[in-house]
C-alpha cells in the first residue's frame, strides 16, 4: 500500500474513514479483498506470495494497514514479510498494547515499514524508520496521510490528497469523491519531486496519487467507512497494467463490537 488517507474520530457518524491506493508490481500474485477461509472474521486483500495483507478489517473491529518505507538501500530478501504485521494482528487475539510491544521488540528484523493498527477505540502508528526508538504513537482525532515515508510527510501527492480527502468527508455516505481523488494520475513537476533515493524516472512515476505503468502501478483503490453503530462498508476497485479496470466490489459488514464515536 503506497497511499493511505484516514480520518480518525473526525466525523460525527464515522469514527474511521480510510481511502487508500495499493501500488505493487503486477506480476506479484494477490487476491482482492474477501473474507479469509482460514480466518472468517477477517475481510482483507491477500498477498498470495507471502500470505499477508496491506489493508484489512475484522468483525471484531480490528483495523490494520501497512506501507513500505522507500529508501535507497536494497531490501533484505531474508527479512520476514511485512504483510504479516497486519495479518497477525487481524487474525490474532493479543490486545493492541500487547501486540505493539510484541512488534516493537523485533521491528528491526523487518525491512522498512509504516504500520497502522486500531481496535475500534484507539488507533496507533508504528514505524521502524521513524527517528528515535521504535515506539507507537496513538493518534488523536484528526485527518492523517501516509505514503512511503513517516506519517504526514508533506510529499506533494500526499498534500494534494489530504486536501481532497478532507472535502470528500462532507459527502458521506456517498463515496465517489474518495474514488475520484484516488484516481488522480497527475505527475508532479520535477522541481517539486521529493528525493527518496530512487532513480528520477521512478521518482516521477511514483509522484502520482494513482500510479500507472506496464509493470508497476496502482492495483487497488479502497474506501473503508466504519459507522459508530459498528456497520462497516468496504469498497474496492481493482486495476491491471496501465490502469485497466478489473473489477469492483462492495461488502457491508456488521462488527461484533461497537466503535467509539466522536
Amino acid at each position: 500500500m503506497c497511499l493511505i488517507l484516514l480520518a480518525w474520530q473526525a466525523h460525527p457518524d464515522y469514527p474511521l474513514i480510510v481511502a487508500a491506493n495499493r501500488d505493487e508490481f503486477f506480476a506479484r500474485p494477490s487476491a482482492s479483498a474477501q473474507f479469509w477461509s482460514d480466518a472468517p472474521e477477517v475481510f482483507a486483500g491477500r498477498d498470495l506470495e507471502a500470505g499477508g495483507t496491506w489493508l484489512g478489517i475484522s468483525r471484531h473491529g480490528r483495523f490494520a494497514a501497512l506501507t513500505n518505507f522507500r529508501e535507497s538501500r536494497r531490501p533484505d530478501p531474508d527479512a520476514p514479510s511485512r504483510g504479516m504485521l497486519t495479518a497477525d494482528f487481524l487474525t490474532g487475539s493479543l490486545g493492541l498494547d500487547e501486540y505493539l510491544t510484541h512488534i516493537g521488540v523485533r521491528a528491526t528484523a523487518f525491512n522498512g515499514f509504516n504500520l497502522l493498527l486500531g481496535d475500534g477505540k484507539r488507533l496507533a502508528y508504528l514505524s521502524n524508520r521513524a527517528p528515535g526508538q521504535v515506539v507507537p504513537r496513538f493518534l488523536e482525532a484528526g485527518i492523517y496521510g501516509l505514503s512511503n515515508h513517516v506519517l504526514d510527510t508533506p510529499w506533494p501527492k500526499l498534500t494534494v490528497a489530504k486536501k481532497a480527502f478532507g472535502k470528500a468527508l462532507a459527502e458521506l455516505p456517498e463515496t465517489s469523491a474518495f474514488f475520484d481523488l484516488l484516481a488522480d494520475d497527475e505527475i508532479v513537476p520535477d522541481q517539486h519531486l521529493p528525493s527518496t533515493g530512487v532513480p528520477p524516472h521512478w521518482e516521477r512515476l511514483l509522484s502520482a496519487i494513482f500510479v500507472r505503468s506496464p509493470d508497476y502501478g496502482t492495483r487497488a483503490s479502497t474506501v473503508l467507512c466504519v459507522h459508530h453503530s459498528g456497520r462497516i462498508v468496504f469498497e474496492e476497485r481493482q486495476f491491471g497494467p496501465q490502469a485497466r479496470k478489473l473489477g469492483h466490489l462492495r461488502e457491508d459488514i456488521q462488527s461484533s463490537s461497537m466503535l467509539t464515536g466522536v
